[in-house]
Protein backbone atom coordinates (compact mmCIF):
# COMPACT_ATOMS: atom_id res chain seq x y z
CA UNK A 1 0.00 0.00 0.00
CA UNK A 2 1.39 3.44 -0.91
CA UNK A 3 2.10 5.51 2.14
CA UNK A 4 0.47 8.94 2.08
CA UNK A 5 3.34 11.44 2.30
CA UNK A 6 3.43 15.21 2.57
CA UNK A 7 1.32 16.95 -0.04
CA UNK A 8 3.40 18.10 -2.97
CA UNK A 9 3.85 21.77 -3.62
CA UNK A 10 2.10 21.06 -6.89
CA UNK A 11 -1.19 21.52 -5.07
CA UNK A 12 -0.90 25.20 -5.87
CA UNK A 13 0.08 24.66 -9.46
CA UNK A 14 -3.21 25.93 -10.81
CA UNK A 15 -3.91 28.49 -8.09
CA UNK A 16 -1.45 31.27 -8.81
CA UNK A 17 -0.11 30.88 -12.29
CA UNK A 18 -3.19 31.32 -14.41
CA UNK A 19 -4.46 28.87 -16.98
CA UNK A 20 -2.08 26.71 -18.93
CA UNK A 21 -2.12 27.09 -22.67
CA UNK A 22 -4.81 24.87 -24.13
CA UNK A 23 -3.71 22.03 -26.33
CA UNK A 24 -4.63 22.57 -29.95
CA UNK A 25 -7.65 20.68 -31.15
CA UNK A 26 -5.62 19.00 -33.87
CA UNK A 27 -3.17 17.46 -31.40
CA UNK A 28 -5.69 16.74 -28.66
CA UNK A 29 -7.29 13.92 -30.57
CA UNK A 30 -3.97 12.10 -30.64
CA UNK A 31 -3.28 12.50 -26.93
CA UNK A 32 -4.49 10.88 -23.75
CA UNK A 33 -7.34 12.36 -21.69
CA UNK A 34 -4.79 13.62 -19.16
CA UNK A 35 -3.13 15.67 -21.91
CA UNK A 36 -6.41 16.91 -23.32
CA UNK A 37 -7.64 18.14 -19.94
CA UNK A 38 -6.94 21.87 -19.65
CA UNK A 39 -5.77 23.18 -16.29
CA UNK A 40 -7.05 26.44 -14.87
CA UNK A 41 -6.89 28.55 -11.74
CA UNK A 42 -9.39 28.54 -8.92
CA UNK A 43 -11.53 31.64 -8.43
CA UNK A 44 -10.13 34.65 -6.65
CA UNK A 45 -12.09 34.11 -3.43
CA UNK A 46 -11.21 30.42 -3.16
CA UNK A 47 -7.59 31.09 -4.17
CA UNK A 48 -7.03 33.26 -1.09
CA UNK A 49 -8.24 30.46 1.19
CA UNK A 50 -6.19 27.87 -0.68
CA UNK A 51 -3.03 29.97 -0.45
CA UNK A 52 -3.61 30.65 3.25
CA UNK A 53 -4.30 26.96 3.94
CA UNK A 54 -1.21 25.89 2.07
CA UNK A 55 0.91 28.37 4.01
CA UNK A 56 -0.41 26.93 7.28
CA UNK A 57 0.28 23.43 6.02
CA UNK A 58 3.89 24.20 5.11
CA UNK A 59 4.39 25.51 8.65
CA UNK A 60 3.18 22.18 10.04
CA UNK A 61 -0.23 23.49 11.09
CA UNK A 62 -2.32 20.77 9.46
CA UNK A 63 -5.45 21.27 11.56
CA UNK A 64 -5.45 24.99 10.85
CA UNK A 65 -5.00 24.34 7.14
CA UNK A 66 -8.04 22.07 7.18
CA UNK A 67 -10.10 24.61 9.13
CA UNK A 68 -9.28 27.33 6.59
CA UNK A 69 -10.37 25.16 3.68
CA UNK A 70 -13.60 24.19 5.40
CA UNK A 71 -14.47 27.88 5.60
CA UNK A 72 -13.78 28.46 1.91
CA UNK A 73 -16.80 29.62 -0.08
CA UNK A 74 -16.33 27.79 -3.36
CA UNK A 75 -18.60 29.33 -5.98
CA UNK A 76 -18.28 26.88 -8.88
CA UNK A 77 -17.78 23.18 -9.47
CA UNK A 78 -14.09 23.51 -10.25
CA UNK A 79 -13.33 25.39 -7.03
CA UNK A 80 -15.36 22.85 -5.04
CA UNK A 81 -13.49 19.93 -6.59
CA UNK A 82 -10.11 21.58 -6.07
CA UNK A 83 -10.77 22.30 -2.39
CA UNK A 84 -12.21 18.80 -1.93
CA UNK A 85 -9.00 17.38 -3.36
CA UNK A 86 -6.86 19.40 -0.95
CA UNK A 87 -9.04 18.39 2.00
CA UNK A 88 -8.80 14.76 0.94
CA UNK A 89 -5.03 14.95 0.85
CA UNK A 90 -4.81 16.76 4.20
CA UNK A 91 -7.17 14.33 5.95
CA UNK A 92 -5.21 11.41 4.50
CA UNK A 93 -2.00 12.82 5.92
CA UNK A 94 -3.76 13.31 9.24
CA UNK A 95 -4.71 9.63 9.18
CA UNK A 96 -8.46 10.22 8.99
CA UNK A 97 -8.92 7.98 5.99
CA UNK A 98 -12.70 7.79 6.05
CA UNK A 99 -13.00 11.56 5.80
CA UNK A 100 -10.23 11.67 3.21
CA UNK A 101 -12.11 9.18 1.05
CA UNK A 102 -15.29 11.29 1.27
CA UNK A 103 -13.59 14.44 -0.03
CA UNK A 104 -11.51 12.68 -2.66
CA UNK A 105 -14.67 11.07 -4.03
CA UNK A 106 -16.17 14.51 -4.47
CA UNK A 107 -13.10 15.66 -6.39
CA UNK A 108 -12.95 12.52 -8.52
CA UNK A 109 -16.64 12.36 -9.34
CA UNK A 110 -16.65 16.03 -10.40
CA UNK A 111 -14.23 14.98 -13.16
CA UNK A 112 -13.26 18.57 -13.74
CA UNK A 113 -9.77 19.08 -12.35
CA UNK A 114 -6.78 19.65 -14.58
CA UNK A 115 -5.12 16.59 -16.12
CA UNK A 116 -2.29 16.13 -13.64
CA UNK A 117 -4.49 16.87 -10.62
CA UNK A 118 -7.31 14.60 -11.72
CA UNK A 119 -4.89 11.76 -12.47
CA UNK A 120 -3.19 12.07 -9.08
CA UNK A 121 -6.56 12.26 -7.32
CA UNK A 122 -7.85 9.14 -9.06
CA UNK A 123 -4.73 7.24 -8.01
CA UNK A 124 -4.85 8.40 -4.39
CA UNK A 125 -8.57 7.72 -4.14
CA UNK A 126 -8.13 4.16 -5.41
CA UNK A 127 -5.21 3.60 -3.03
CA UNK A 128 -7.19 4.81 -0.02
CA UNK A 129 -10.18 2.66 -0.96
CA UNK A 130 -7.85 -0.32 -1.07
CA UNK A 131 -6.31 0.66 2.24
CA UNK A 132 -9.74 0.98 3.80
CA UNK A 133 -10.62 -2.52 2.55
CA UNK A 134 -13.18 -1.21 0.07
CA UNK A 135 -11.85 -3.66 -2.47
CA UNK A 136 -14.81 -3.80 -4.85
CA UNK A 137 -14.95 0.01 -5.03
CA UNK A 138 -11.19 0.43 -5.55
CA UNK A 139 -10.86 -1.73 -8.67
CA UNK A 140 -12.78 0.43 -11.17
CA UNK A 141 -10.93 3.56 -10.07
CA UNK A 142 -7.58 1.93 -10.84
CA UNK A 143 -8.88 1.18 -14.31
CA UNK A 144 -10.18 4.75 -14.62
CA UNK A 145 -6.71 6.02 -13.70
CA UNK A 146 -5.15 3.83 -16.40
CA UNK A 147 -7.68 4.98 -18.96
CA UNK A 148 -7.25 8.64 -18.07
CA UNK A 149 -3.44 8.62 -17.98
CA UNK A 150 -2.89 6.01 -20.71
CA UNK A 151 -0.48 4.36 -18.30
CA UNK A 152 -0.39 0.83 -16.97
CA UNK A 153 2.33 -0.64 -14.85
CA UNK A 154 2.98 -3.72 -12.77
CA UNK A 155 2.29 -1.95 -9.48
CA UNK A 156 -1.21 -0.94 -10.49
CA UNK A 157 -2.07 -4.48 -11.55
CA UNK A 158 -0.55 -5.72 -8.31
CA UNK A 159 -2.93 -3.50 -6.34
CA UNK A 160 -5.88 -4.62 -8.41
CA UNK A 161 -4.73 -8.16 -7.77
CA UNK A 162 -4.74 -7.50 -4.02
CA UNK A 163 -8.36 -6.38 -4.27
CA UNK A 164 -9.42 -9.41 -6.31
CA UNK A 165 -7.55 -11.67 -3.88
CA UNK A 166 -9.49 -10.24 -0.96
CA UNK A 167 -12.69 -10.75 -2.96
CA UNK A 168 -11.57 -14.34 -3.70
CA UNK A 169 -12.11 -13.84 -7.43
CA UNK A 170 -9.27 -16.16 -8.38
CA UNK A 171 -9.69 -16.07 -12.18
CA UNK A 172 -9.46 -12.27 -12.03
CA UNK A 173 -6.39 -12.54 -9.80
CA UNK A 174 -4.69 -14.71 -12.40
CA UNK A 175 -5.67 -12.34 -15.19
CA UNK A 176 -4.24 -9.20 -13.57
CA UNK A 177 -1.21 -10.98 -12.14
CA UNK A 178 -0.24 -12.20 -15.61
CA UNK A 179 -0.77 -8.70 -17.01
CA UNK A 180 1.39 -7.21 -14.29
CA UNK A 181 4.15 -9.77 -14.81
CA UNK A 182 4.20 -8.97 -18.52
CA UNK A 183 4.65 -5.26 -17.74
CA UNK A 184 7.16 -5.53 -14.89
CA UNK A 185 10.63 -4.21 -15.67
CA UNK A 186 12.08 -6.73 -13.22
CA UNK A 187 10.51 -9.86 -11.67
CA UNK A 188 7.82 -8.90 -9.17
CA UNK A 189 7.59 -11.47 -6.41
CA UNK A 190 4.23 -10.18 -5.22
CA UNK A 191 2.59 -10.82 -8.58
CA UNK A 192 3.94 -14.34 -8.75
CA UNK A 193 2.77 -14.93 -5.20
CA UNK A 194 -0.72 -13.84 -6.23
CA UNK A 195 -0.74 -16.46 -9.00
CA UNK A 196 0.41 -19.07 -6.52
CA UNK A 197 -2.32 -18.12 -4.05
CA UNK A 198 -4.97 -18.20 -6.77
CA UNK A 199 -3.98 -21.66 -8.01
CA UNK A 200 -3.77 -22.97 -4.46
CA UNK A 201 -7.26 -21.75 -3.64
CA UNK A 202 -8.55 -23.29 -6.86
CA UNK A 203 -6.83 -26.54 -5.82
CA UNK A 204 -4.83 -26.44 -9.06
CA UNK A 205 -1.69 -27.70 -7.37
CA UNK A 206 0.17 -28.71 -10.53
CA UNK A 207 -0.27 -25.18 -11.87
CA UNK A 208 0.97 -23.87 -8.54
CA UNK A 209 4.08 -26.04 -8.93
CA UNK A 210 4.76 -24.46 -12.34
CA UNK A 211 4.62 -20.99 -10.79
CA UNK A 212 7.02 -22.00 -8.02
CA UNK A 213 9.39 -23.59 -10.52
CA UNK A 214 9.65 -20.14 -12.11
CA UNK A 215 9.88 -18.29 -8.80
CA UNK A 216 12.64 -20.31 -7.16
CA UNK A 217 15.31 -19.53 -9.81
CA UNK A 218 14.19 -15.88 -9.90
CA UNK A 219 14.28 -15.41 -6.13
CA UNK A 220 16.87 -17.95 -5.06
CA UNK A 221 17.55 -16.38 -1.67
CA UNK A 222 13.94 -16.64 -0.54
CA UNK A 223 14.07 -19.64 1.78
CA UNK A 224 10.30 -19.83 2.02
CA UNK A 225 9.91 -20.47 -1.71
CA UNK A 226 12.17 -23.53 -1.62
CA UNK A 227 10.09 -24.99 1.17
CA UNK A 228 6.84 -24.16 -0.62
CA UNK A 229 8.05 -25.87 -3.79
CA UNK A 230 9.04 -28.98 -1.85
CA UNK A 231 5.64 -28.99 -0.11
CA UNK A 232 3.73 -28.62 -3.37
CA UNK A 233 5.71 -31.50 -4.87
CA UNK A 234 4.48 -33.53 -1.91
CA UNK A 235 0.89 -32.43 -2.54
CA UNK A 236 1.17 -33.58 -6.15
CA UNK A 237 2.80 -36.84 -4.99
CA UNK A 238 6.06 -36.12 -6.78
CA UNK A 239 8.13 -37.51 -3.92
CA UNK A 240 11.45 -37.66 -5.75
CA UNK A 241 11.35 -33.96 -6.62
CA UNK A 242 10.11 -33.11 -3.16
CA UNK A 243 13.04 -34.91 -1.57
CA UNK A 244 15.52 -33.36 -4.00
CA UNK A 245 14.17 -29.89 -3.25
CA UNK A 246 14.12 -30.38 0.51
CA UNK A 247 17.63 -31.80 0.38
CA UNK A 248 18.99 -28.90 -1.66
CA UNK A 249 17.22 -26.41 0.60
CA UNK A 250 18.75 -28.14 3.63
CA UNK A 251 22.25 -28.00 2.19
CA UNK A 252 21.78 -24.28 1.57
CA UNK A 253 20.60 -23.69 5.14
CA UNK A 254 17.03 -22.87 4.15
CA UNK A 255 15.24 -25.34 6.45
CA UNK A 256 14.84 -23.44 9.68
CA UNK A 257 11.97 -25.22 11.42
CA UNK A 258 11.67 -28.56 13.11
CA UNK A 259 8.70 -29.42 10.90
CA UNK A 260 10.76 -29.01 7.73
CA UNK A 261 13.63 -31.09 9.11
CA UNK A 262 11.09 -33.76 10.02
CA UNK A 263 9.64 -33.81 6.49
CA UNK A 264 13.11 -34.09 4.97
CA UNK A 265 14.00 -36.96 7.30
CA UNK A 266 10.74 -38.77 6.62
CA UNK A 267 11.26 -38.53 2.86
CA UNK A 268 14.84 -39.78 3.20
CA UNK A 269 13.61 -42.76 5.22
CA UNK A 270 10.84 -43.52 2.72
CA UNK A 271 13.31 -43.35 -0.16
CA UNK A 272 15.73 -45.83 1.34
CA UNK A 273 18.03 -43.66 3.46
CA UNK A 274 16.78 -44.19 7.03
CA UNK A 275 20.26 -43.90 8.55
CA UNK A 276 20.84 -40.49 6.94
CA UNK A 277 17.35 -39.52 8.07
CA UNK A 278 18.18 -40.54 11.62
CA UNK A 279 21.44 -38.60 11.70
CA UNK A 280 19.89 -35.39 10.36
CA UNK A 281 16.93 -35.66 12.70
CA UNK A 282 19.14 -36.48 15.70
CA UNK A 283 21.43 -33.51 14.99
CA UNK A 284 18.56 -31.07 15.10
CA UNK A 285 16.91 -32.78 18.04
CA UNK A 286 20.11 -32.28 20.00
CA UNK A 287 20.45 -28.68 18.80
CA UNK A 288 16.99 -27.86 20.11
CA UNK A 289 15.42 -27.04 16.72
CA UNK A 290 13.24 -30.12 17.16
CA UNK A 291 11.55 -30.25 20.53
CA UNK A 292 12.55 -33.14 22.78
CA UNK A 293 9.29 -34.92 23.54
CA UNK A 294 7.90 -38.44 23.36
CA UNK A 295 6.81 -38.06 19.74
CA UNK A 296 10.22 -36.81 18.59
CA UNK A 297 12.09 -39.59 20.38
CA UNK A 298 9.73 -42.18 18.89
CA UNK A 299 10.22 -40.77 15.37
CA UNK A 300 14.00 -40.91 15.75
CA UNK A 301 13.79 -44.43 17.16
CA UNK A 302 11.77 -45.43 14.10
CA UNK A 303 14.45 -44.08 11.75
CA UNK A 304 17.17 -46.02 13.55
CA UNK A 305 14.92 -49.08 13.67
CA UNK A 306 14.44 -48.96 9.89
CA UNK A 307 18.19 -48.55 9.50
CA UNK A 308 18.65 -51.69 11.66
CA UNK A 309 20.66 -49.71 14.19
CA UNK A 310 19.16 -51.64 17.09
CA UNK A 311 21.13 -50.10 19.93
CA UNK A 312 20.21 -46.51 19.02
CA UNK A 313 16.63 -47.46 18.23
CA UNK A 314 16.21 -49.15 21.60
CA UNK A 315 17.73 -46.15 23.37
CA UNK A 316 15.30 -43.67 21.85
CA UNK A 317 12.27 -45.93 22.27
CA UNK A 318 13.24 -46.04 25.93
CA UNK A 319 13.48 -42.25 26.16
CA UNK A 320 10.10 -41.89 24.50
CA UNK A 321 8.54 -44.51 26.78
CA UNK A 322 9.88 -42.91 29.96
CA UNK A 323 8.19 -39.56 29.31
CA UNK A 324 4.63 -40.90 29.53
CA UNK A 325 5.33 -44.35 30.97
CA UNK A 326 4.16 -45.86 27.69
CA UNK A 327 3.86 -49.64 27.80
CA UNK A 328 3.85 -50.07 24.00
CA UNK A 329 7.11 -48.17 23.64
CA UNK A 330 8.75 -50.11 26.46
CA UNK A 331 7.66 -53.26 24.64
CA UNK A 332 9.34 -52.03 21.44
CA UNK A 333 12.50 -51.20 23.36
CA UNK A 334 12.53 -54.60 25.04
CA UNK A 335 12.05 -56.44 21.75
CA UNK A 336 14.93 -54.59 20.12
CA UNK A 337 17.23 -55.25 23.08
CA UNK A 338 16.37 -58.93 22.87
CA UNK A 339 16.87 -58.91 19.10
CA UNK A 340 20.28 -57.39 19.74
CA UNK A 341 20.93 -60.31 22.14
CA UNK A 342 20.97 -58.02 25.18
CA UNK A 343 18.65 -60.30 27.11
CA UNK A 344 19.60 -59.16 30.60
CA UNK A 345 18.88 -55.56 29.64
CA UNK A 346 15.63 -56.51 27.89
CA UNK A 347 14.05 -58.24 30.90
CA UNK A 348 13.58 -55.19 33.19
CA UNK A 349 12.37 -53.12 30.24
CA UNK A 350 9.73 -55.71 29.36
CA UNK A 351 8.68 -55.80 33.01
CA UNK A 352 8.25 -52.00 32.82
CA UNK A 353 5.99 -52.54 29.83
CA UNK A 354 3.79 -54.83 31.89
CA UNK A 355 3.73 -52.42 34.83
CA UNK A 356 2.80 -49.53 32.53
CA UNK A 357 -0.06 -51.52 31.05
CA UNK A 358 -0.60 -53.26 27.74
CA UNK A 359 -3.72 -54.16 25.80
CA UNK A 360 -2.22 -57.64 25.31
CA UNK A 361 0.13 -58.39 28.23
CA UNK A 362 0.88 -61.72 26.61
CA UNK A 363 3.16 -59.93 24.12
CA UNK A 364 5.51 -58.85 26.91
CA UNK A 365 5.23 -62.19 28.70
CA UNK A 366 6.17 -64.04 25.49
CA UNK A 367 9.20 -61.79 24.91
CA UNK A 368 10.21 -62.36 28.54
CA UNK A 369 9.85 -66.12 28.08
CA UNK A 370 12.22 -65.99 25.10
CA UNK A 371 14.72 -63.76 26.96
CA UNK A 372 14.78 -66.05 30.00
CA UNK A 373 15.08 -69.07 27.74
CA UNK A 374 18.10 -67.54 25.99
CA UNK A 375 19.69 -67.00 29.42
CA UNK A 376 18.85 -70.64 30.33
CA UNK A 377 16.54 -69.41 33.08
CA UNK A 378 14.06 -72.17 32.39
CA UNK A 379 11.83 -71.76 35.41
CA UNK A 380 11.23 -68.07 34.68
CA UNK A 381 10.83 -68.84 30.98
CA UNK A 382 8.20 -71.46 31.74
CA UNK A 383 6.33 -69.08 34.08
CA UNK A 384 6.22 -66.32 31.44
CA UNK A 385 5.21 -68.72 28.66
CA UNK A 386 2.25 -69.90 30.70
CA UNK A 387 1.11 -66.30 31.18
CA UNK A 388 1.55 -65.65 27.48
CA UNK A 389 -0.60 -68.71 26.76
CA UNK A 390 -3.47 -67.03 28.63
CA UNK A 391 -3.54 -64.14 26.14
CA UNK A 392 -5.47 -64.81 22.94
CA UNK A 393 -2.95 -62.88 20.86
CA UNK A 394 0.05 -64.95 21.98
CA UNK A 395 -1.57 -68.21 23.09
CA UNK A 396 -0.61 -70.25 20.02
CA UNK A 397 3.04 -69.19 19.98
CA UNK A 398 3.39 -69.55 23.75
CA UNK A 399 1.93 -73.04 23.81
CA UNK A 400 4.33 -74.17 21.09
CA UNK A 401 7.22 -73.06 23.29
CA UNK A 402 6.00 -74.54 26.57
CA UNK A 403 6.85 -78.11 25.59
CA UNK A 404 10.25 -76.95 24.30
CA UNK A 405 10.98 -75.19 27.62
CA UNK A 406 9.94 -78.29 29.55
CA UNK A 407 12.34 -80.42 27.52
CA UNK A 408 15.19 -77.98 28.07
CA UNK A 409 14.48 -77.89 31.80
CA UNK A 410 14.47 -81.71 31.94
CA UNK A 411 17.80 -81.92 30.13
CA UNK A 412 19.33 -79.45 32.57
CA UNK A 413 17.69 -80.99 35.61
CA UNK A 414 15.66 -77.89 36.41
CA UNK A 415 12.42 -78.30 38.32
CA UNK A 416 9.67 -76.14 36.88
Amino acid sequence: MRKVNHIATALLLSVCGGALVAVSAANAAEKCPIDQRQSKAVGESAAKKVQKAFAAYTEGQLDEAIAILLEANARNDFDKAYIARMLGNFYAEKGQMGTAVKYLKQAVDADILGGTDHGATLRLYADLLLQEKKFKEAIPYYYKWMEFTCKSDAQIFRRIGIAYTELKQWDKVLEVANKGISLAESPDKGLYQMKLTAYFNQKKYKDAVKVLEVMVPLFQDDKRLWVQLAQFYLMTEDYDKSLATYDLAYKNGFLETGANITRLSQLLAQKGSPYKAAKIYEKHLQSGLIKEDAKSFEILAGFYHNAKELKEAAEYYGKAAAINNDGKLYLKQGRLLALDQKYSAAIPVLEKALDAGLEHPGEAHFELALAHLSLKQYKSAYHRAQKAADDSKTARSAKSYISYIKEKARIHNVTL
